[in-house]
């Protein structure tokens, strides 16, 4: 219960961030293109806490405007509001369409700006989350990313990578010619081919040598297109060359197996059936194996030895086979100082692998959604809320450098999902605005409320799909 609490509070704690920016910027450009924002709300439905501006400057209307009808109050200031379903937010802004405007006051209306000046209010939004990304990883790069040397552990030689002659203490220095300093860049390299028919060309420095590189290449046909949970490395066959990890319990997932077992944090295993366990990895490959079977741990506590039978829970892989999970995470474990790589740049030059950064997970996530569309990638790759919330969570356990990784590669995801040009999005009014700068002529109401019902039906599948896809991963 109380992680499940934990993920609720991460998970507004970081849609609140990403909204509030997102919001944020186009309020911004909307009060510098002289256009009254009535409210700003982080949040829907029922008000929580709200708060009344200052009201704006009342500027006069254009001596060229004839003036009718008069407001008989004074404009009153924006209603900052902070409501119950963190999901989202809006920025309601004075418009002609959503209600009568007096005539003093319809130069200050968003309907009644320029073309340019309605693109750009529409625009600031998603701008605004690709900013809060590179100010992120700005803050990230200046203070040092760290991560796990790219360093190529036990190969099974029945794998991809042990028929392509990879082997233990090689280090993967580059991945199709992109360059990899950690595990994590691996990763995200490999990841972005998913789907894809090809080689991949990994640049590899031998073990011992310091600067003699080979290139390997591996041959991938669709690759992992149907995986719900695509592990690149795993299924290349390679793994991180880890010292070993001491198989201690360092925590127990409420109701699953292992807490119903009676394990605890802080328990050593040391044996398995009676067979000796020298480090986690052993202790995992043999739990993984025994899916809905009753076996036998030898656990150290408190300098005692203590016998506990636990059954893994069996969960269906993609391939078909089943593998058994008790629902327990190691003890925090603390890499060798030469296991570790952190790249870091000066403040002044901190910006440029920011913006690379950005710019490249931009890439990938418009790739992505591509890739999804074509039917390359398995669309249970989708995620929800509860992902998100769970994700968060860890995250913010792990510590602030990865929720602030976590929070630049959420708001890269939301600048450009709204920049997609399906009506109700940032993206479908930007697409209505460029029609009309084109051909000089807003577009037709009714082809909009046809767009609206098309944007809602599409939007609203989505989120249909990503919390089935939620559900069915918990």
């Amino acid at each position: 219960m109380v992680e499940v609490l934990q993920s609720i509070l991460a998970l507004i704690v970081t849609l609140s961030i990403l909204v509030t920016i997102h919001e944020f910027g186009h309020y911004w450009v909307a009060r510098m293109c002289n256009v009254h924002v009535v409210r700003f709300s982080v949040g829907f439905g029922q008000t929580i806490f709200s708060r009344r501006g200052r009201p704006p400057a009342q500027t006069a209307p254009p001596s060229d405007q004839a003036i009718g009808t008069r407001s008989n109050e004074p404009l009153e200031g924006t209603v900052f509001a902070v409501a119950a379903i963190p999901l989202g937010g809006y920025v309601k802004m004075l418009d002609e369409r959503e209600g009568f405007v007096p005539d003093d006051l319809k130069h200050m209306a968003f309907n009644r700006k320029p073309v340019l000046q309605r693109i750009a209010i529409v625009s600031a939004g998603p701008i605004a989350n690709f900013l809060l990304a590179i100010v992120a990883y700005w803050v990230l790069f200046m203070a040092g990313v760290t991560g796990i040397a790219p360093k190529i552990g036990e190969v099974d030689p029945q794998s991809i990578a042990g028929q392509q002659g990879f082997a233990q203490g090689m280090e993967i220095v580059a991945v199709d010619g992109e360059p990899t300093h950690t595990w994590s860049e691996v990763n995200m390299q490999l990841f972005s081919r998913i789907g894809d028919t090809g080689d991949i060309e990994f640049t590899i420095l031998p073990s011992g040598s310091s600067n003699a590189v080979m290139q390997k290449q591996v041959s991938v046909t669709e690759w992992l297109s149907d995986a719900e949970n695509p592990f690149p490395t795993s299924d290349l066959g390679l793994t991180p060359d880890y010292p070993p990890i001491p198989a201690i319990i360092g925590g127990v997932v409420a109701g699953g197996a292992a807490a119903s077992a009676g394990l605890q944090s802080g328990d050593k295993i040391v044996a398995f059936d009676a067979i000796p366990i020298s480090d986690w990895a052993t202790l995992v490959g043999q739990i993984q194996s025994h899916p809905d079977q009753s076996v036998e741990l030898t656990v150290l506590r408190a300098g005692s030895n203590v016998l506990i039978s636990v059954t893994p829970k069996g969960v269906a892989q993609d391939d078909g086979s089943m593998r058994g999970f008790i629902g327990a995470s190691r003890e925090a474990f603390e890499m060798p100082a030469e296991m570790k790589r952190t790249v870091s740049y000066p403040f002044y030059s901190a910006w440029i692998p920011a913006v690379e950064k950005t710019w490249s997970v931009t890439v990938f996530t418009l790739d992505s959604i591509q890739k999804m569309i074509s039917g390359a990638i398995s669309p249970k790759n989708l995620s929800g809320p509860i992902t998100i919330a769970q994700v968060a969570n860890a995250t913010a356990q792990s510590g602030l450098e990865s929720f602030i990784g976590f929070i630049a590669l959420l708001s890269i995801s939301l600048g450009v999902l709204n920049l997609l040009p399906i009506p109700i999005l940032d993206g479908g009014h930007l697409l209505y605005y460029l029609v009309e700068l084109v051909t000089r002529k807003p577009v037709p109401e009714r082809v909009q409320v046809w767009g609206m019902q098309i944007g809602m039906f599409l939007i609203g599948s989505v989120m249909l799909l990503a919390f089935y896809n939620d559900l069915s991963r918990l």
